[in-house]
């Protein structure tokens, strides 16, 4: 998300710095004027039958009009999933990410991409173009070779260096560059389509040091595929997808710049890739691709619903109206009637949401909503954001939780090793034990407000019950409970750690405050509105 810089305190300085000095830029870089985009769509039923699409059918029942679905928890299984997809495709495959990372993981990924494209499965490839800084020529270098469409959404003017210069460097188009595609899909043969919260990267599959994500994502065959497909569709053919050759000045030959590309994908050593993929995770599931080789996934059967912002969200300005992601999961929210499991890295809520929450708790409905701890985010910043509410939210009955760090932090996949750092990534809610939201969006301000999002919202008590299952088991146990100080006349608040005796450990401070660290990251806060969190 834009405020990774928050990694860095003195790149939010100089980014909030750069603000002030924002009047005496001008435009150094500017967009193309007239980009020539060939509209093209989904692979239909028309087009033909491949061997992805029999898979598909024989995951179903004869004429479903619902679809099959199964859940991704361990990092290695989602990446392998990926590649056996992309390894089967015989027509087209449709990826669209807001980031793709340049590590082995990002590698074997498009290396994946280029070895179907040279089968003559058709591409096309949509990515954010906020992190992608410094990799045109690569990317040209893959759009380079036959069969393959690559796309940058919402592009910076300015193409090269690190996150923080390149938007720096945009001050005088901010409210356009703040918008960014937030979506993450990967499509073959219009038959499997992948989504949820991961991005394609070490960290996201269990591959990272010192820290990796926790995440979940979710395959789908049927009905919700077409309408999958529809919405990368919508993204690939607006005016705010460009297509890499037009953001980029070269006159290679199309075979030197493939050339470049594939020794780049190459590099780097395979080391993470030769990672062993988990025979069962953590629901006993063994790894998509011998399934598909046997001709059929096993997938539950249900009823979805798809939720996507249109790409014009990315034009608007300061349009505080929710998007249509963050409406219907509050909307999901106000349906409860028993309990609701909400899980999100970065939890920042805006007064729609803390009304729905109030009046859920008042209802007796018991709201739980896991987030992670200073210790575990990545985004101290966000937290600052989020750690306002605590108080606010604790008074109203919601109970908080916050992953603890260490070796012993929740193990949510089977590919988080021991030593890892475990930050909770994924987005998921569950309510009343039947209904399951999955998808890119954050419970957040800016998922809300600026970023474009995607997800589902599938009625299935069995994959709720999974959900809730590997939330109770895994994340809740290794978690803080959050709590104001029982008895005390003015109470304060206090984290609750579960210990191997019979007494809790409870945290009077917050655990793994680094004071220097807190007040510049408290001082960056009061520069930085939480809409852009």
């Amino acid at each position: 998300m834009f405020a990774q810089s928050s990694k860095h305190l003195v790149r939010l300085i100089a980014l909030c710095l750069g603000i002030m000095l924002s009047a005496l830029m001008t435009a150094c870089a500017s967009l193309p004027g007239d980009v020539v985009r060939s509209p093209s769509h989904a692979l239909t039923d028309a087009d033909g039958a491949t061997r992805l699409t029999a898979v598909a059918a024989a995951s179903l029942p004869e004429d479903a009009k619902i679809s099959g679905l199964r859940l991704l928890p361990d990092g290695g299984q989602a990446l392998e999933a990926r590649m056996a997809l992309a390894n089967a495709a015989g027509r087209t495959i449709d990826a669209q990410y807001y980031q793709i990372a340049n590590d082995a993981s990002g590698r074997e990924f498009l290396q994946a991409l280029a070895r179907a494209a040279d089968r003559g499965v058709r591409v096309r490839l949509l990515i954010d173009d906020l992190h992608a800084g410094g990799e045109d020529d690569l990317l040209a270098g893959l759009a380079a070779a036959p069969n393959v469409e690559v796309r940058m959404f919402n592009p910076l003017a300015v193409r090269g260096g690190a996150v923080p210069s390149r938007v720096l460097l945009s001050l005088n188009e901010f409210t356009r560059v703040n918008r960014r595609m937030h979506n993450k899909l990967f499509i073959a043969d219009n038959a499997f389509a992948i989504s949820g919260g991961r991005n394609i990267g070490d960290a996201y599959f269990g591959r990272s040091q010192p820290a990796n994500f926790i995440d979940m994502d979710v395959i789908a065959a049927g009905k919700v595929v077409g309408e999958q497909s529809a919405v990368f569709d919508a993204y690939w053919n607006s005016e705010h997808a460009y297509p890499i050759q037009s953001l980029v000045a070269t006159e290679r030959a199309p075979q030197v710049a493939r050339a470049q590309f594939d020794a780049w994908a190459q590099g780097g050593g395979t080391d993470t890739a030769a990672q062993a993929v988990a025979e069962r995770d953590l629901l006993g599931q063994g790894p998509v691709g011998a399934q598909l080789a046997n001709g059929r996934v096993d997938l539950h059967l249900a009823s979805v619903r798809v939720m996507a912002d249109a790409p014009m969200k990315a034009t608007h300005e300061q349009n505080l109206v929710d998007g249509a992601v963050m409406s219907g999961n509050l909307e999901l929210l106000q349906s409860a009637r028993s309990d609701v499991m909400v899980t999100s890295p970065y939890f920042i809520p805006d007064t729609r949401m803390l009304d729905i929450l109030q009046a859920s708790t008042a209802r007796k409905v018991r709201v739980a909503v896991l987030t992670n701890s200073l210790a575990t985010t990545d985004e101290p910043l966000v937290h600052v954001g989020y750690s306002r509410y605590r108080d606010e939210l604790l008074g109203m009955g919601v109970a908080l939780y916050e992953m603890m760090p260490g070796v012993d932090a929740p193990q949510a996949t089977a590919a988080v090793s021991h030593g890892s750092l475990g930050r909770l990534h994924a987005k998921v809610a569950v309510v009343d034990h039947r209904w399951l939201s999955i998808g890119s969006m954050n419970m957040d301000r800016r998922s809300a407000h600026s970023n474009t999002e995607m997800g589902l919202v599938i009625d299935s008590p069995e994959l709720a019950m999974q959900v809730a299952t590997l939330l109770q088991r895994e994340q809740l146990p290794r978690s803080y409970q959050l709590r104001m100080q029982p008895g005390a006349a003015r109470p304060k608040l206090q984290w609750v750690a579960p210990s191997a005796t019979e007494q809790p450990l409870v945290f009077t401070a917050e655990p793994s405050r680094n004071w220097r660290r807190q007040l510049g990251v408290s001082f960056t806060s009061f520069f930085v509105s939480e809409q852009l969190l």
